[in-house]
Parts: structure tokens; C-alpha cells; sequence
């Protein structure tokens, strides 16, 4: 039996007050709706269709190409979303319907409704909870012999029923035939004047089919994201999980409270990272590293044994027993190898950087190519644009710049060539050379004096 997610991204969030549509909004580096499809996948979801309505450009955009979308023009209730992706439930798939807000579900609560539904032979499954204060949420209520009789939001419930502390968490597992037949029965009788997909559990056992009900979560995987509160809360909880799975995994993080590392980020055994450390996007960092306080890494590729202190990572990758910083700048499509010293307050930018070089500080290294064993002495600056263009400026192995050189690219610096400190240079260098580019020093003696 396939299994096909329904996700429910239609609405427009107004309690966010922004522009983005409400389940683009990201936890920890990513979209809320692509962390409710990388769960579903991870569930042993086949297909995944998401409902867009409000904003649904912005969000068909930001989604995998492989979902697939359905339409809610008008947001007309739960149920109403799910009959818009009609076309996509089969008659012999078991169907999960899911909420774009939701990131934090875990795939293997997801599992274990799956197990229960088929293992009961339920045609429809509510995941539910206990809460102490179940305002705002939907009742679950159960007939004498605790099975489950419906589910009743909190504007159409009586005073005994608002009492009942199991709600319904908005997530379903249907077999796809008995959903379709009770879509088709849904009426928007209700305080709301909406379609209530919670309706069809009524819909269903009325007509003689088995229905239950999974407590099997908890409130915080069923945590709804509706304003920027509950998205600082939600950031909270992702952060702590993903923080505790690196832990597990042999990484050393001094303070997790204060350490901000995104979902897709990967880190190699005995890496320690210090606090105020962020690590977004697909950064890769491998064994035995030091992440500095205060460093930002962004979508890098970060070696063994590389040390990285106060310093920013952008797009770029650092190779093995590699040191960064203090205060280094790493912009994108720079490419640094091993054994490598990036010192304080050096820039890099599209450049690559053979091993075993060093530019200790102040210099700035744009659009070169840099070999083997070279040095880079203090203020050293590429002079790489021309007010119209960039240039490359390339050194060959072995080369030494001497101290605030200026290399006024398109340029080439042969191996094993010296450039003389203070020198601009503006011509190539031949290999095993002395470039010196500057006026000869004169005194004047007395001119003090005389001024």
C-alpha cells in the first residue's frame, strides 16, 4: 500500500503580520512546511501533495520540485482543502493529512499512527494528546468504551465537552476510499461555516466504519506555529533537538542554549563548538575541529582538523589541519587547502588557495588563484577591479609577497619569485625573481626647519 500526505498550506497566517506566507517561515534555517516533508519522507511517505492558497507562488516556488500542488482559491475549511487534492488520493492508498505549521511532528510518531491504523483496521486514525488547558483545540470525544466517537471544535462544543482534555492534534491517517466517500457527505453546518475535515470521523462511524484515535505525541510535536511567538518557541525546540543529535553523535557544543546550528548542517566526531557559534544552510564540518565563538558558517565545506576562530564562512571550503581568523572573512567561492593559515582580518573571495600557503593578516585576496607554499605578508591587497571588470591575478607555487604589496591584477607571479614589500606590481613576474616596485627613499634633511 502506497502512502500519500496531504499537507495543508493554504492559509494566510495573519497573526504572523508579514508578507511571507505563513509556512515559509523558517525554523532553524528551513521553510516549516519543508520540515513537515522531510518528515513525511523520512515517515515512508511516497507522495507528497501540499495545498497552497494564500501566497501559493511564493510557496510552490519554495518547495520540492517532485510535490506535488493542489489549489484552495477560497479557504473554506480543513475539509475543503483536502477535497481540493481529490485527484491525487487512490482508492488504495493509506493518506496522511498534515498541517504546513507544524514542524516540529516527528517521523517516527508518524510511523507508529501508520502501525496503529492498519494494525486496528481503522479507516480513519486522529492523532491525539493530553493537555492540562485544551482552549482553542478540538475535543476528542469517546463513546463509554473509550472507542472514538467524534471530534468537536472548541466553537461548536457544550460546556461538558469543552471539559475533555484530549485534543485532536490535526493529523490524520485515512484509507483513501473511505475519505473519498466521506468528503462528498461534509456540510459546512457549523458556527464557523466551514467544511471540518473532524467531521468526517463522524462521517465515517455513522456509516459503520471503524474509527480510532492514537494518543501518541506530544503537545510540543503538535506545537502550531501562528505567530512569531510560536515561531521563537518552535525555533527553541528545533534548536534543542538538532543540538542533541550532533551531542549524540561525538560533537562537543560547550553551550547549547547558545549555540545556533541549522537541520541540514552535518558535524564530524570530537569537533567542538563553542557558544554563539551559527552553522547554517548544508555546512559540512568534519572530525576533530574547533568552531570559535561567535564564528558564522554558511554553507561550506569545512575539513578535518581545521580551526576556526571569530570568523565568517560563506560558500566557501576549508581544507584539512586548515586555520581560520580571528576575524577572517571567507566570502563566497573561496576555496582554501590544507594546512592552510587564514590569519585576523584577512578577506578572501573567489579565490583558491594551495596548501600549505599562509596569509597571516590584513590582506585582502580577490579573484586569484594562489598555488603551493606561498606566503602573503601583512596589508597585502589584490587589486582585482577596474572600476568596470574583475580580474584574476594568479601566484604560482612557492612565491613570497612581501608586506603591503599592491598586485594590480591581470597579473602573474611566477614561482619561487620574491615581491619586495611595498612594491606595486603591475607587470609579470618571472620565475625565481626579485620584483621591486617603489621610488627610491630620499631625505631631506633640514626641511622642517626651513618650512
Amino acid at each position: 500500500m502506497s502512502i500519500k500526505s496531504i499537507i495543508l498550506a493554504a492559509g494566510q497566517g495573519t497573526r504572523m503580520k508579514s508578507k511571507i506566507p505563513k509556512v515559509l517561515h523558517k525554523v532553524c534555517g528551513k521553510e516549516m512546511v519543508n520540515h513537515v516533508i522531510d518528515v513525511a519522507k523520512d515517515a515512508g511517505v511516497n507522495e507528497n501533495i501540499v495545498v497552497i492558497g494564500h501566497g501559493g507562488d511564493k510557496v510552490k516556488e519554495n518547495i520540492p520540485n517532485e510535490v506535488k500542488i493542489a489549489i484552495q482559491e477560497k479557504q473554506l475549511g480543513t475539509g475543503h482543502a483536502v477535497l481540493m487534492a481529490k485527484e491525487y488520493i487512490d482508492d488504495n492508498s493509506l493518506i496522511v493529512v498534515l498541517c504546513g505549521d507544524t514542524p516540529l511532528i516527528k517521523s517516527e510518531t508518524l510511523n507508529n499512527l501508520f502501525n496503529y491504523h492498519k494494525e486496528n483496521g481503522y479507516k480513519a486514525t486522529v492523532l491525539t494528546t493530553k493537555i492540562d488547558n485544551p482552549t482553542g483545540y478540538g475535543r476528542i470525544i469517546r463513546d463509554s468504551d473509550n472507542n472514538l466517537l467524534k471530534i468537536v471544535e472548541q466553537k461548536d462544543a457544550n460546556e461538558e465537552e469543552k471539559k475533555v482534555n484530549e485534543i485532536n492534534s490535526g493529523i490524520y491517517s485515512f484509507d483513501g476510499k473511505a475519505l473519498l466517500q466521506s468528503l462528498s457527505k461534509l456540510s459546512n453546518n457549523n458556527a464557523q461555516g466551514e467544511y471540518y475535515l473532524t467531521d468526517v470521523i463522524e462521517i465515517l462511524r455513522n456509516d459503520g466504519y471503524k474509527v480510532g484515535a492514537y494518543m501518541g505525541s506530544t503537545i510540543e510535536e503538535l506545537m502550531g506555529v501562528n505567530s512569531r511567538v510560536d515561531l521563537s518557541k518552535a525555533e527553541k525546540v528545533m534548536r534543542r533537538r538538532i543540538n542533541e543529535y550532533h551531542m549524540s553523535n561525538g560533537v562537543t557544543i560547550i553551550d547549547p542554549e547558545n549555540t545556533y546550528i541549522e537541520s541540514d548542517v552535518k558535524i564530524g566526531m570530537d569537533t567542538t563548538i563553542y557558544p554563539g557559534a551559527v552553522i547554517c544552510s548544508k555546512t559540512s564540518i568534519g572530525e576533530d575541529c574547533i568552531i570559535g565563538q561567535n564564528s558564522r558558517i554558511e554553507n561550506s565545506d569545512i575539513g578535518n582538523n581545521v580551526e576556526v576562530q571569530i570568523s565568517t564562512i560563506i560558500d566557501s571550503k576549508v581544507g584539512d589541519n586548515s586555520t581560520i581568523g580571528p576575524y577572517a572573512y571567507l566570502r563566497p567561492n573561496s576555496d582554501i587547502g590544507k594546512n592552510v593559515k587564514i590569519g585576523d582580518f584577512v578577506e578572501v573571495k573567489n579565490s583558491t588557495i594551495g596548501d600549505n600557503s599562509k596569509a597571516s593578516h590584513l590582506s585582502y585576496i580577490g579573484d586569484a588563484q594562489v598555488g603551493k607554499n606561498v606566503n602573503i605578508g601583512c596589508g597585502v591587497v589584490f587589486v582585482n577591479y577596474d572600476g568596470k571588470n574583475k580580474h584574476k591575478t594568479v601566484i604560482e607555487d612557492d612565491a613570497f609577497i612581501g608586506c603591503n604589496a599592491n598586485l594590480v591584477s591581470p597579473v602573474k607571479i611566477h614561482e619561487k619569485s620574491y615581491i619586495a614589500a611595498g612594491s606595486t606590481i603591475t607587470e609579470d613576474v618571472p620565475k625565481e625573481s626579485l620584483a621591486i616596485a617603489r621610488q627610491r627613499q630620499t631625505v631631506k634633511e633640514g626641511w622642517v626647519n626651513k618650512k
